[in-house]
């Protein structure tokens, strides 16, 4: 493993008896690939917190995605937690820097995606509408900051399609700096890290109570770019670092 085996501790937002949000690092797989290779699951055991089983994954996130990921620390919480997925209910928001400037600062993109074989490996693609294979896909965003040719993208998923918000802000000429697949980048922009961050989400859990609202800071490569588009993180973050039973 290339973590040590307790990492994901000091990458814990919240904690209570249903369900655990983590912080989780770009480049690290959640899950064990056909290609094998470290994977995020490997380390599940450290956040048991006494229960006899360890969390397991409630959704998913790309291997090059940073940020909140939601685990059910049982499975009647992983059912409860899938029914509000699978309803669209939990609400995510994303940031993403961009290279290139959409003609509209903000919007809706409704283009269905489809998974298309290219080689050894696949890749989404915008499908014809009327494409029986096709799968809807919606994504709102927002332009936050520009600068020089570069921009700050506020996105929320409104379906959870593979490679959804990739494949969208690619459409609108703003692909993701780092993104190993979409885009036309020079091999610096691929080679770095992908800019593509779960920065919040939201998950009404109880009838009774307030969504549970958890933030994620994005990592230093993103804050730094951040700062030269003359964007200020909010200091406010609503429940991270909420740890309860």
């Amino acid at each position: 493993m290339g973590y040590p085996s307790d990492f994901l501790l000091k990458r814990l937002l919240y904690r209570d008896g249903l369900m655990l949000v983590i912080d989780k690092p770009a480049g690290l797989a959640v899950h064990s690939g056909p290609g094998g290779g470290d994977h995020l699951e490997n380390y599940f055991d450290a956040l048991r917190f006494g229960l006899p089983r360890t969390p397991a994954l409630a959704h998913r996130l790309d291997r090059d995605t940073s940020g909140c990921l939601v685990l059910g620390r049982h499975p009647k919480a992983l059912r409860k937690l899938g029914k509000l997925f699978s309803e669209h209910r939990i609400e995510k928001i994303y940031w993403a820097i961009c290279k290139g400037v959409p003609q509209k600062p903000s919007g809706t993109i409704n283009a269905p995606l489809i998974k298309q074989a290219r080689g050894k490996g696949w890749r989404m693609e915008i499908a014809d509408e009327n494409d029986e294979n096709a799968q809807a896909a919606r994504t709102t965003y927002r332009v936050l900051s520009s600068h020089d040719g570069m921009c700050f993208i506020e996105a929320k998923p409104k379906t959870g399609r593979t490679h959804q918000i990739r494949v969208h802000l690619e459409s609108i000429g703003a692909p993701i700096l780092g993104d190993p697949q979409y885009g036309h980048f020079t091999q610096v922009e691929r080679d770095q890290p992908m800019k593509l961050h779960a920065r919040r989400i939201i998950i009404p859990i109880s009838k009774n109570k307030d969504p549970v609202v958890v933030e994620a800071e994005p990592p230093t490569d993103m804050r730094e770019i951040l700062e030269r588009l003359g964007y200020t993180i909010p200091a406010h973050s609503p429940d991270s670092g909420n740890l309860q039973e």
